[in-house]
């Protein structure tokens, strides 16, 4: 008899804790990686990409998630070491099981993660900048931010219109400064544009003042044009104005945050970079259709965090919201449909611009996207067009 209402008893409490788990909300139904580079030598890149896409997570879950099933995000700093970026990838796909990822702070872990994707049939949204991460297009991969290639392009409009075509570059030796370097010099003759200057740096160099007074030398030089990230260019930027070169300094998309003016101080008043609206959205008219979007996001983005907005947290704001609407488009959490949806993604509107994606672009921005912006009294302004 008492070994029946043991047995009575365990059943019972079996039943209402089975009863009691159908009772509790569902835990995450859709799980989203990334990889950034939240810590080491790109972490002005990794932390507000982090940070905007845990912001827009709560956020999205808070207001009932995608079609009522919530996002799990499965984050991890790979500190822009390639190689636990890939690991951090393979883990994501045997272990987590995402259904997709958004990351690669860096051009280095981007292209060490993509094979794991392409392999593995997960679509993946970069944020790093080299357009040889979707140029040519690769099927599971796409990107948020303007290409290096872009950026030249949008440097050299501008020294067209100053009427300055004698340049000289200064590039770093990582995977960024590589790519936009051979970019550069390979639409320099498109644009009129005579390189006769071209010095490297590394990516530990303190001192760029022995290249800069070789290109400061150069007969006839008109300007000088810098494409690397991290803290290279700022040390390129009061190396610059120590020697008093005299020529207009162009930096890169690369450096497009408020901790590069902090960094290089008032060497960089003159300094001229491509860069999204995100930076200058106080200073854009009412009128624009770009404005309610990048004040949006900034605003929630200083709330949430209490730091200041840059353009690098900007690429996963973007990159989620395309990402979610290519869930609520597909009506699935399929690798597969989410990544044709993803390829569909038209008239966007992002703090990059508006995106047009297709079959044979997988970014989907155009020159227009970009502002050229000058530094003036330790702040960014918009240069005429």
């Amino acid at each position: 008899m008492r070994l029946t209402s043991i047995v009575k008893t365990a059943s019972l409490i079996m039943a209402t804790t089975a009863l009691g788990a159908m009772a509790l909300p569902a835990m995450a139904d859709i799980k989203i990686g990334s990889s950034l580079s939240q810590t080491g030598p790109a972490s002005f890149l990794g932390d507000p990409e982090a940070k905007t896409l845990t912001m827009l997570v709560d956020e999205l879950n808070a207001a009932g998630g995608i079609n009522g099933e919530k996002i799990e995000l499965v984050m991890y700093d790979d500190a822009a070491d390639a190689n636990k970026a890939r690991t951090f990838a393979t883990r994501m796909v045997e272990d987590d099981e995402v259904v997709a990822v958004i990351g690669g702070s860096t051009t280095g872990t981007t292209m060490a993660m993509i094979p794991v994707f392409e392999e593995a049939g997960i679509p993946f949204i970069s944020l790093a900048g080299a357009v040889v991460i979707i140029d040519p297009v690769k099927k599971w991969v796409f990107k948020t931010p303007h290409t290096d290639l872009m950026a030249c392009g949008k440097i050299y409009e501008d020294l067209k219109k100053r009427g300055l075509t004698k340049v000289g570059l200064i590039s770093g030796t990582g995977g960024f400064g590589q790519s936009m370097h051979e970019q550069c010099l390979s639409i320099a003759g498109d644009y009129g544009i005579d390189i006769v200057a071209d010095e490297t740096y590394g990516p530990k160099d303190a001192d760029m003042t022995p290249q800069l007074t070789k290109i400061g030398a150069t007969e006839g030089l008109q300007a000088v044009v810098n494409p690397g990230f991290g803290q290279g260019p700022a040390i390129v930027t009061r190396n610059f104005a120590q020697l008093n070169i005299g020529v207009p300094l162009y930096q890169s998309h690369g450096v497009a945050s408020k901790s590069f003016i902090d960094l290089a101080g008032e060497a960089a008043e003159g300094v001229r970079l491509p860069a999204s609206a995100l930076l200058v959205a106080d200073l854009l008219p009412d009128s624009d259709p770009q404005k309610a979007v990048v004040v949006g996001y900034r605003d929630a983005y200083e709330a949430a965090t209490g730091s200041d907005v840059s353009t690098f947290g900007g690429h996963a704001y973007d990159a989620f919201k395309i990402l979610v609407a290519a869930i609520e488009r597909a009506g699935s959490d399929d690798p597969a449909a989410i990544r044709d949806e993803i390829e569909k993604t038209s008239g966007f509107m992002g703090t990059a611009g508006v995106v047009n994606m297709s079959a044979t672009d997988h970014l989907g921005l155009d020159l227009t996207a970009f502002r050229m912006l000058e530094i003036r009294d330790g702040d960014w302004t918009i240069v005429a067009d």
